[in-house]
This record gives C-alpha cells, structure tokens and sequence, in this order.
C-alpha cells in the first residue's frame, strides 16, 4: 500500500491510500482533503500511520455487544452507494436504454436522477461514492457524442416505451421551451442573445424545445439559436416527430394555455 495525493478538479488535494490489487490501483481509505499544504502534510503522515497499523482482518468479540457494534462502524474506512443501481438501474434496463453500448451513459443517467449538479461535481460524486473515474473532460465529450450520435437512438426507445405505456398509441402531446445560458463573452452559430426565461438577457443562451406525452413521459427534444422566438420552435419540432414515427397527417388541434396542448 501507499499514500496518494490526488489533486480534484476544485483545486483540494485529497489523501488517499491505495493498494495495488491485480496490478490494478485499489481504493482503501480516503484519509482526507484540503487546500492548506501544513494540514495535506499531516494526512500524509496519518495515510503513513494507517499503512503501518492496517492490520486486515479483525477477531471480533461477541461477548459485548454494544462494544462490538460500535468496533465494527469505527473500522469501515469507505462506503459505496448500491441503492441506485438496485432500484433505478432496473427501471433504467426495463425502458431500453441498457441497449447503449455506453457505461458512462448508465451512470451520468442514475447520477442526474439522485444527484443533480454540475458535471465536475458528478465527477466528483461518481469516485467518491461509486470508485468510477470520469474525469469532468470525458464526460463534456461524452455529451457531444451523446448529442451527435446517439440522440435518435435515445428518443426511440422513450418513445416505445411511452406507446407501451400509454396502451400502443400516442395522440396527445405537450410541448414547452426553455432557455439554457453560458458564462461567454461572445456569439456562435447556435449560442446567442436572446429572451433569457432566467433573466440572463447578457448571456449567450440556447432555446430547448421538450415534448412530452401524458403523464410526463419524454418524446423528443431539440434545441435552437438562442435569439429564436419560441413560438417558431413548435412546428418544426411535432413535424419532425410525426416524420420520424410515420404518423398520419390528421392536422393539429392545439391549446395554448395553461402549457401547450396539441392533438393529431
């Protein structure tokens, strides 16, 4: 075993002791964290002192049993999270989605659901919580792949599964827009100005367009320059869905308010 500093992505450097197992760097114990370089210096020594003093297996005495519950929890070093994998990772495979040849998409997926932060604390979360190493860069590419090469494949198979759901067929959807801003100092193609529904009229922003099916299940998502006005958004997307899954041209009925209503 040894001691490893290990810089975070926030800048604090986290004391850690790690065991080659397989050839393979193992976590033991996470001794501690912190920024200031005299207290890093003293969990380095404790990581030291640990390694001297681990001992592996502990002759557990049941004679007290009070005694011996209070051992037990003082000696687990780490903990890791199962509930979500057994719980939402069965729903998760019941929908489809395990068809994606994709670990990193499973656990962004389950992480969102129980833990919605920024992608650098997901990063964080995932190794603190699960042992997984995805660096916050892997997952902002991830993102781009996911955007460019499997977004068809994810709203067909929420799709399906929200015609099962709803008995074979749907027929009336919702459809709502919202605006997503960036901390830039300039305009792209697709990041622009615009009405900002957070108040970010300053920031380059982009317009997301939701629909949805009853019930909230999703359907089809689509994202647009962030200066477009939202009303133009709607058509295109419910063209474009009705397209994709061959449904008859009927014309639309839609209601405006309280959220907006359309039935094919």
């Amino acid at each position: 075993m040894f001691v490893r500093k290990k810089p975070n992505k926030s800048g604090v450097i986290s004391v850690q002791v790690i065991a080659k197992i397989n050839g393979k760097p193992k976590l033991i114990k996470t001794i501690g964290s912190s920024r200031d370089e005299k207290t890093i210096k003293e969990l380095t020594e404790k990581g030291h002192h640990y390694i001297a003093t681990f001992s592996g297996q502990t002759a557990l005495d049941f004679s007290d049993e009070t005694n011996l519950i209070q051992s037990v929890f003082q000696q687990i070093d780490s903990h890791t999270e199962v509930g979500t994998e057994l719980l939402l990772g069965k729903i998760f495979d019941d929908i489809g989605f395990n068809v994606i040849d994709d670990q990193i998409f499973r656990q962004l997926v389950l992480s969102r659901l129980t833990y919605p932060v920024s992608k650098l604390k997901t990063s964080d979360y995932l190794e603190k919580y699960h042992d997984l190493e995805y660096p916050v860069q892997q997952i902002y590419r991830y993102m781009d792949k996911l955007h460019s090469t499997q977004k068809e494949l994810v709203q067909q198979i929420s799709y399906e599964h929200t015609k099962h759901v709803l008995g074979g067929q749907v027929t009336i959807v919702f459809y709502d827009v919202t605006t997503l801003y960036f901390e830039i100092d300039h305009e792209d193609t697709l990041r622009k100005t615009g009405f900002s529904k957070e108040g970010k009229h300053q920031n380059p922003q982009i317009v997301l367009g939701l629909l949805v099916s009853r019930n909230g299940y999703p359907l089809a998502y689509d994202i647009f320059e962030g200066n477009k006005f939202e009303g133009h958004t709607m058509l295109p997307v419910l063209d474009a869905f009705k397209e994709k899954y061959r449904l008859e041209p009927t014309g639309y009925h839609c209601r405006f308010w309280p959220s907006v209503q359309c039935q094919y």
